[in-house]
């Protein structure tokens, strides 16, 4: 499996490369705060959901979840990969690591509708 750092994951945003952050936890999760412009895919809904929500299989797609001990980014990798794309990488570290360095969390408010 291919990972990526928090630097070269800031790098990429700074210099506004093409990337797909995927955050691999429950909804919920995803609410209280997730990395920048990712887009949430629980780890158990890639399969489902993948070929909807990042159509491109030459897309460069980071995976992350909770903290290193977290399993649901590692799972979710796997079945990017298994489906056929081509540039997916983990960010094991995951949300805890970037929060800790300081950086910002989105904050998804729920709607009525969710």
């Amino acid at each position: 499996m291919k990972t990526i750092s928090r630097e070269q994951i800031q790098a990429r945003l700074a210099q506004q490369h093409a990337t797909v952050i995927v955050e691999a936890l429950p909804p919920r999760y995803y609410q209280d705060g997730h990395l920048p412009g990712a887009i949430n895919i629980p780890h158990d809904e890639v399969e489902s959901k993948a070929a909807t929500l990042v159509p491109n299989k030459d897309s460069f797609v980071v995976v992350y979840c909770a903290n290193t001990p977290c399993p649901n980014s590692k799972i979710a990798a796997h079945t990017f990969t298994k489906l056929g794309y081509q540039q997916v990488y983990e960010y094991v570290e995951g949300k805890q690591d970037w929060a800790e360095a300081g950086f910002e969390l989105e904050v998804t408010a729920m709607t009525k509708a969710e």
